[in-house]
């Protein structure tokens, strides 16, 4: 029924103007605290798609693409909960990808 979604031959989607991916590094107290599950309700919420992935050092990587005006915002959701504590951000700007939809978590 969808399988226009997994046809990449054809012409990508067009983005809206403005469009950013932003790839995020974050240190701190964000594993074992709700903080991928907080960061997808939260760019659900904000209509951000993406991605979030525990990493193997502690840190937890952060893929996200839409409004950057609304990137403010996604943090400012993400650090709601008392658990989580972000001593460290770091962040690359990446080609947007047309093609993308929704926002997961990866690495359940």
């Amino acid at each position: 029924m969808f399988e226009f979604l997994k046809d990449k031959k054809g012409e990508p989607p067009a983005l809206p103007e403005g469009t950013v991916r932003r790839r995020y590094s974050i240190e701190g107290q964000v594993q074992g605290v709700g903080f991928r599950y907080r960061a997808r309700y939260a760019a659900q919420s904000l209509e951000l798609t993406g991605w979030v992935e525990n990493e193997d050092d502690g840190s937890v990587t952060l893929e996200v693409q839409g409004d950057p005006v609304k990137f403010l915002k996604l943090f400012a959701l993400i650090q709601r909960s008392d658990y989580i504590q972000i001593t460290a951000i770091r962040q690359k700007d990446i080609a947007p990808d047309p093609w993308e939809r929704g926002f997961s978590v990866r690495g359940y």
